[in-house]
């Protein structure tokens, strides 16, 4: 590690102390210079401004986030790997709020790669559910609504005093969210949307089999089937 990294990696553990032991408030330019024992030029010098270190701070928690979440091994059951992801990213926020606020609670308009990162993950038990043809709706569309209930819903705890917090409610949204997407499994061939549902999930694994353009085609019909009704 040379000079200039060893510095850097200091000053945000410094910040990230600061946060942690006093919250958001606590992390001033005048507080982490003399946590990480520098000079405030040298803060401005290698992040240009708080607004910087908060973000390089916000990076470090998605990394050890990502920790725990790749470490999480896959079962033979894809929606039980589904739950699993969830409950780690509550347990994760409940356990460290202020980085979590600070990791998803700043952004508008833009994720930083980290983040980019943790959807990619689940990008991947979800498109596991789709290729065991359980999926009720479209890749995207199941990612956007566990993305947008799992942090929803772990912002709502945090901010909730300890006391007053329901503790089942994150499994209730959980299950209720999994319900939503998913279909039981049942005898027989799978209905038309969720064949196309799989399919889609699988094309990946044949990256040359059809052209871009042929691809953007066979995504569009795709989703067509996926959002078809099933008979009545």
């Amino acid at each position: 590690m040379s000079d200039r990294e060893e510095v850097r990696r200091r000053i945000v553990d410094a910040a990230t102390r600061l946060l942690y032991d006093h919250g958001r408030e606590a992390v001033t330019t005048r507080a982490v210079s003399a946590a990480a024992g520098v000079q405030s030029p040298t803060l401005y010098r290698l992040f240009t401004d708080m607004n910087g270190l908060l973000e390089a701070v916000a990076e470090d928690g998605f990394a050890r986030y990502l920790a725990g979440k790749h470490a999480q091994e896959l079962s033979d059951d894809p929606l039980d790997d589904l739950r699993r992801g969830w409950d780690l990213h509550v347990d994760f926020g409940l356990a460290n709020p202020a980085h979590y606020m600070l990791m998803y609670g700043r952004s508008v308009g833009h994720r930083p790669p980290a983040a980019e990162q943790g959807l990619r993950r689940l990008r991947m038990l979800v498109e596991r559910i789709a290729a065991a043809g359980r999926l009720a709706v479209g890749v995207d569309t199941a990612i956007g609504m566990m993305h947008a209930a799992c942090v929803g819903v772990t912002m709502n705890l945090i901010e909730t005093p300890p006391a007053n917090r329901d503790p089942a409610l994150a499994d209730r949204l959980r299950q209720a969210v999994i319900a939503a997407i998913t279909t039981a499994a049942a005898p027989g061939p799978p209905a038309i949307a969720h064949r196309a549902v799989a399919l889609q999930a699988v094309l990946d694994e044949a990256p040359d089999l059809y052209s871009p353009g042929e691809r953007a085609l066979m995504n569009e019909l795709l989703d067509r089937a996926a959002n078809h009704p099933p008979p009545t």
